[in-house]
């Protein structure tokens, strides 16, 4: 009889082993994500391109470019559909980004504004708090490589070091404090603490030489701290100063104009150049410890001859960059944390760049400054309750005159969209109507005022930019 359940026992247990065995590759699948050691900060890495639209990846419904990397990462991550930028354009979307605080609040609202005598570009102010002087409290080291645009040439204390990196390589062009042109090939170390000039022959693009800075310096950086890089590319942005010769779609050369063939031979070799930043992550082991989170920091350009419809660049969305339709607003999102994330997730939640400052504080395990606009939207990455907004909202002012003042806002299904010498407020249903081509304002009084008191109500005034507070007729 002993010997009967020692047999028993022996085969059970082998039986065991072997479905163990056999239902291993399930069980990794459907892993339930690891819980956040609190004792360990997390490194955070903001991967941000240029002028890259809804529609240009894979994972977004892109036929033609190739972005194989980016999609992957999708898969095993969580991908968003309803994440915006700042606003439609590079420098008040940035100021966003860093501030925590939308284009009403923010002291940036376009790329330029106006002075007493000029109409030039305008610095963050110092008051405002950003990303990296939050998270010098919790005892981060940070780093920022590629295009700032949130400074003036002219006063190194407004570039990305002299706002708290402490790791800075960036761009920059216009006139210095003496009236001397800046070559934006040049790239500044730490402000003028050493330049480097990009040779376009040596490289296949500007974002592999940009890529070389980010993973030397995680070669270098302290190892006993937690790390913030922000990587700020310059992909698909239609200005890319030269670029090497590719033969990335060569095939097409008959078929497609020169500009489309490099349009997206730029956008391949971004992919291709993330996956070298996410590979150097792996290879050091610090990948498990990482947030890593893609987006861009507005709608798809149409400058440079470059056609945004030639590769449904918007997505079959309304617009384009400096549009606050979705087209112009409405960005990929792609949020990846090994072991913490759970893989092949995709969410509708409503969230955007001003979002990404209290998420960042909430991962530090810090209170985000009292000026943030957002909410973390970290619940939502671990599969937790997640509040939401009552609203979303965005202006821009492009150029002097009051058409190139514009304002948007969302509230839940809702989107109003106001361009000031229309003094009219278009008002569309997302849910029934996401490409926005049937304005529906007339049928919906009631909801028309909610929203053109958010218009009114959201954005301050502010100097530089004569039309904040809105246009509306008295």
């Amino acid at each position: 009889m002993k010997t009967f359940k020692i047999l028993t026992l022996s085969i059970f247990t082998v039986f065991i082993i072997i479905a163990c065995k056999n239902d291993t590759s399930e069980i990794i699948k459907n892993e339930t994500p690891k819980p956040i050691n609190q004792n360990t900060k997390p490194n955070i890495v903001f991967l941000l391109a240029d002028d890259m639209g809804y529609g240009e990846l894979g994972a977004y419904g892109q036929k033609i470019i190739k972005t194989p990397f980016l999609d992957d990462l999708a898969s095993k991550g969580m991908r968003f559909t309803d994440f915006y930028a700042g606003t439609a354009v590079c420098s008040p979307s940035r100021a966003v980004l860093m501030t925590g605080m939308h284009t009403g609040h923010v002291s940036i609202r376009g790329n330029k504004g106006q002075y007493e005598n000029k109409y030039d570009r305008v610095p963050l102010k110092k008051s405002e708090i950003i990303i990296p002087e939050m998270l010098k409290e919790a005892g981060y080291q940070s780093a920022m490589i590629g295009k700032w645009h949130l400074g003036v040439p002219e006063d190194v204390s407004t570039w990305a070091k002299g706002r708290g990196f402490d790791y800075a390589v960036q761009e920059q062009w216009g006139e210095d404090k003496n009236g001397i042109d800046i070559d934006e090939r040049v790239h500044w170390v730490n402000n003028n603490q050493d330049s480097i000039f990009y040779n376009y022959n040596d490289y296949s693009c500007l974002d592999e030489f940009r890529t070389n800075f980010a993973i030397d310096y995680l070669d270098k950086k302290e190892n006993n701290k937690p790390f913030f890089l922000y990587m700020s590319y310059r992909t698909p942005h239609a200005h890319e100063y030269f670029l090497s010769k590719t033969d990335l779609y060569s095939d097409k050369q008959e078929e497609w104009p020169e500009i489309e063939r490099r349009h997206a031979a730029r956008i391949t070799m971004l992919d291709s150049q993330i996956k070298r930043l996410f590979d150097k992550l792996e290879a050091s082991g610090e990948l498990e410890n990482t947030l890593i989170i893609f987006s861009s920091d507005n709608g798809s350009t149409t400058e440079n001859h470059h056609n945004y419809k030639f590769f449904n660049s918007s997505g079959n969305l309304k617009g384009h960059k400096r549009d606050l339709y979705e087209g112009g607003i409405r960005e990929p999102m792609i949020a990846y944390w090994k072991g913490k994330i759970k893989a092949g997730q995709t969410t509708n939640h409503p969230s955007t760049f001003y979002d990404v400052m209290p998420t960042i504080a909430e991962l530090a395990g810090i209170e985000a400054p009292k000026q943030t606009d957002g909410i973390s939207f970290l619940p939502e990455l671990l599969n937790k309750e997640q509040n939401k907004h009552d609203h979303l909202y965005w202006e821009i002012q492009e150029g002097a005159s009051v058409k190139g003042f514009k304002q948007a806002a969302r509230m839940g299904q809702w989107k109003a969209v106001r361009i000031a010498n229309s003094y009219k407020t278009e008002l569309y249903n997302l849910e029934k109507d996401v490409n926005e081509t049937n304005d529906i304002s007339e049928q919906h009084p009631e909801i028309l005022e909610k929203m053109n008191n958010i218009l009114k109500n959201e954005s301050q005034v502010i100097e530089h930019y004569p039309f904040s507070g809105g246009v509306f007729k008295k």
